[in-house]
């Protein structure tokens, strides 16, 4: 199980949390069937063909120590910063008040498990190193669902392990397990900062770790648009492992984020992507600062 699940324990609970508090309020949640996935699957794909059609600058050649790094590393957290409106503009996600510390602190603990620097690290280092561009590589190649069970689990986790096989199953031709990083990455890279922002790292450190999530990002996606689809493909694998009904709409919030930080709005100071081009294809650069070789 904790292969299978990971890091999303802690959120599969919280997302169970809500939707029995919403099944209390609105009656019974819409079944999860075949025809609900087929449905997800549509939604999916038009989601990614909206940012498909979307502009972008071309990408352009970022020199070993130019600026422009430190920029794309935080802008990693773009579609999760937008969600949460939280400032793009520096490492801190917020300013630096008791309430909004304590809002941060309870967030990362009760969606992630996460209690300080050392969970902090462990997490960012098994999203980076292995997350769900290896759990989609272990759905794609088991023959059945059957094989990604165990006798402990029970109905309602062997029938999470069956949806995320087929949608593993149905996408496997189409996308190799790395297409998966930009989920990992712009994970890795908001948790990155929200403990920079908790005081569990510091502003050097969470820089070094931005530099390798950009390395290890830019050597598997092309664009900011390609990064912006690895998001909701992997969030959609997520919410068919979470059994989570409502993720058609939750598809529709990251395709919102991800074309404001691609085209923004007149007057609201959005479209950071726009203005930060997408490093362009060269050789990978070395690990940099204090956590040099770290991710």
């Amino acid at each position: 199980m904790e292969r299978l699940f990971g890091e999303d324990m802690g959120v599969l609970a919280a997302a169970l949390e809500t939707l029995e508090m919403e099944d209390a309020d609105n009656g019974s949640e819409l079944p999860f069937d075949l025809s609900l996935e087929e449905k997800l699957y549509a939604a999916l794909e038009e989601a990614m063909a909206r940012l498909a059609s979307m502009p972008e600058p071309e990408a352009i050649l970022y020199q070993k120590d130019d600026a422009k790094w430190e920029r794309f590393g935080i802008l990693l957290s773009g579609i999760l910063s937008t969600l949460n409106s939280h400032n793009l503009d520096s490492m801190d996600v917020e300013a630096h008040i008791p309430v909004m510390e304590q809002k941060m602190v309870s967030l990362v603990r009760r969606s992630w498990g996460i209690d300080g620097r050392s969970g902090l690290l462990d997490m960012i280092r098994y999203l980076a190193q292995e997350g769900y561009i290896l759990r989609y590589q272990l759905y794609s190649e088991a023959s059945s669902p059957e094989e990604l069970m165990d006798e402990a689990m029970d109905g309602e986790d062997r029938e999470s392990a069956s949806r995320a096989w087929r949608f593993a199953q149905r996408y496997k031709g189409r996308y190799a397990p790395n297409f998966m990083a930009g989920w990992d990455v712009g994970r890795a890279a908001m948790l990155t900062r929200w403990g920079c922002y908790l005081g569990w790292l510091t502003e050097s450190e969470a820089a070094g770790i931005l530099w390798e999530l950009s390395q290890k990002v830019t050597k598997e996606l092309h664009s900011w648009r390609e990064f912006a689809q690895s998001y909701l493909f992997g969030g959609l694998m997520w919410k068919l492992l979470c059994g989570d009904s409502s993720a058609e709409s939750y598809l529709g919030c990251l395709a919102d984020a991800a074309a404001d930080l691609l085209t923004g709005k007149a007057g609201q100071g959005n479209g950071q992507w726009r203005d930060c081009p997408w490093p362009a294809k060269s050789k990978q650069y070395p690990p940099k600062g204090d956590f040099g070789g770290y991710c």
